[in-house]
């Protein structure tokens, strides 16, 4: 299944499965958002995702399929080329910072270069979604605490991310976490450590890799972060980006206006944004 978030003209956003005829209205079930749907049994999501479409997806936009998660766990330098290109040091314990809500935006929406940043970067992330909230996971449990995989692009001020050791404010410019399209549930994806993700700008693809090359996989971050905070139901954790970032370039090569971004993973589909000035 396909969770969304929807938007028609002169309503107000509500949640959706996508099926191949349309999209399945769950605000007109009940639910009031995305998590609301993502904590309900798993007969009650399968039930409905068998429903008949009642809204046709050339009267929708799509926004991020969840516009507010309580917290986005962003995990750095998880791939090595990455490390490596960053002159970032590699860890005994995952990377991990925290991206504000607030710069969430869905496909399609336009990143805001802002004035007081002149190194804008892109990075593409698979992202993992909670849908079951756990305390202290253990590793052998991780695919029962998972809703789905989307995609991140964790786009990264890196002047203000390399001012400090703290690197949440330059991850969270308004519209620096775009998201989406949809949440894939983890039964459409046979294994999240075996595919394919890249990046393409402009038609160049910058950046090309597999998540099998991650060094801290799924079940690691989730015992590791549960260990120290207990997981939420929607809670993102973006699990980090490949080789081939702008800053990792000779010559460095930083965000302008009009870049197309192209976020493209296997099994899950693109997540594009434009890049716009502010």
């Amino acid at each position: 299944m396909r969770l969304v978030t929807f938007a028609e003209d002169g309503k107000e956003p509500r949640p959706g499965l996508q099926v191949e005829q349309g999209i399945v209205d769950l605000g007109a079930q009940g639910f009031k958002d995305a998590i609301a749907f993502m904590s309900a049994p798993h007969s009650v999501q399968t039930d409905l995702a068998r429903s008949s479409a009642t809204v046709a997806l050339d009267t929708v936009r799509l926004l991020a399929p969840v516009p507010n998660p309580p917290r986005i766990f962003g995990i750095g330098v998880n791939y090595a080329d990455h490390a490596i290109e960053s002159g970032t040091k590699m860890r005994d314990v995952p990377t991990v910072f925290i991206v504000l809500s607030s710069a969430v935006v869905g496909p399609g929406a336009d990143v805001v270069l802002p004035p007081n940043s002149s190194m804008v970067d892109y990075e593409a992330e698979l992202a993992v979604v909670i849908g079951k909230a756990g305390h202290r996971i253990t590793a052998s449990k991780w695919e029962e605490h998972i809703f789905g995989y989307t995609m991140m692009n964790d786009v990264s001020a890196r002047d203000v991310q390399r001012a400090t050791t703290q690197w949440s404010l330059g991850k969270s410019f308004p519209t620096f976490a775009p998201m989406g399209p949809w949440v894939v549930s983890k039964d459409e994806i046979a294994d999240p450590h075996r595919l394919g993700i890249s990046m393409t700008i402009g038609g160049e693809r910058l950046q090309d890799a597999n998540t099998s090359q991650m060094m801290y996989k799924i079940p690691a971050l989730i015992e590791y972060l549960s260990s120290i905070v207990p997981l939420q139901v929607g809670d993102v954790i973006s699990t980090g980006t490949p080789a081939g970032v702008g800053m990792g370039r000779t010559p460095q090569r930083w965000l302008k206006a009009g870049d197309e971004m192209v976020v493209a993973i296997d099994g899950i589909g693109e997540l594009r944004n434009r890049v716009v000035a502010e």
